[in-house]
């Protein structure tokens, strides 16, 4: 992997983003650059499938750094996200230790199992770590998924880099890690959190930006095809619906088109593959019909436009 540093412009930084097939506005390319230059986290928010996490992804790539993925979930906890002791390691270790007839040492055999040598190192503490290459990149993604108890806790690894272990003392990054935090905003993020974060909102992207993508990612769809799938689904997503689709759904549709080696859209194959780009059947089902076809001459007209 080739180590790169960080760039020193928003214009590079929108360049490094290209490099990596990932297409910016300049907005995101001016946050990300200032993240990168204060050394601050980078709270990314949007509905899911606007491309927040690869982000950090195409930023690890482009710099040539680690990156250490923490996935939340509801019930996330220390033991998860940060380290527990090898419990089974610690026991045969007593064992071993009674059977020796040195369990009687008790101050040196506590002091030993609380040691590095039984601790098992989850992502935010690995990301505390020196790296090859740099300082890793520590994608938090879907912060939403957890409580606010966790949040708290997160407090001191934006803030000070430090994660404190009661057995071993605070453990304190020589360089800190790049934090880039996402969330799909099921629930509203802390303020606390939010202060010690820069902050960019990852909106679905206009048509120019999104075609842009889509031949960036699937460069066998046909270009009449790909002009028309990207003008139905900006048709679709000002419809009523449970969950609009993001560009992921764009990109699964258009590569599914392709399988079935379409070179055009009509109602009948819409209406066959509205599950690559709907996933709630009541979404599905308000599309039947004639509004696909209502839609489908809109995306026509904006795509001959």
């Amino acid at each position: 992997m080739t180590i790169a540093s960080p760039p020193t412009s928003i214009d590079a930084t929108l360049s490094l983003l290209q490099s990596q097939g990932y297409v910016a506005d300049r907005a995101l390319a001016t946050v990300l650059f200032l993240a990168l230059r204060m050394k601050r986290p980078l709270l990314l928010e949007g509905e899911a499938g606007t491309g927040k996490t690869e982000i950090a992804k195409v930023l690890a790539s482009g710099l040539g750094r680690r990156l250490i993925r923490l996935q939340c979930y509801e019930g996330l906890d220390l033991a998860s996200a940060v380290y527990e002791w090898n419990y089974a390691g610690q026991m045969m270790a007593i064992r071993l230790a009674e059977a020796g007839g040195v369990a009687g040492d008790r101050e040196r055999l506590e002091s030993d199992l609380f040691s590095e040598r039984y601790l098992v190192k989850r992502p935010l503490l690995q990301a505390l770590e020196p790296q090859e290459g740099g300082a890793p990149i520590l994608l938090i993604d879907e912060l939403d998924r957890t409580d606010e108890a966790f949040e708290a806790f997160l407090l001191e690894v934006l803030a000070d880099a430090q994660v404190t272990i009661p057995e071993l003392g605070t453990i304190k990054a020589t360089e800190p890690p790049i934090v880039i935090l996402t969330s799909n905003r099921t629930r509203e993020i802390h303020d606390a959190l939010k202060r010690r974060c820069l902050y960019h909102w990852v909106g679905y992207p206009d048509a120019a930006r999104e075609l842009a993508i889509l031949k960036a990612k699937a460069p066998g769809a046909p270009a009449k095809l790909a002009k028309q799938v990207v003008a139905f689904v900006q048709a679709i997503r000002k419809e009523e619906l449970f969950k609009a689709p993001g560009v992921a759904e764009t990109l699964d549709w258009a590569s599914a088109l392709v399988e079935l080696d379409a070179v055009a859209l009509d109602p009948a194959i819409v209406s066959d593959t509205l599950g690559a780009l709907l996933k709630y059947q009541d979404d599905i089902q308000a599309m039947q019909g004639s509004k696909v076809g209502e839609l489908l001459d809109q995306a026509k007209q904006a795509a001959r436009g």
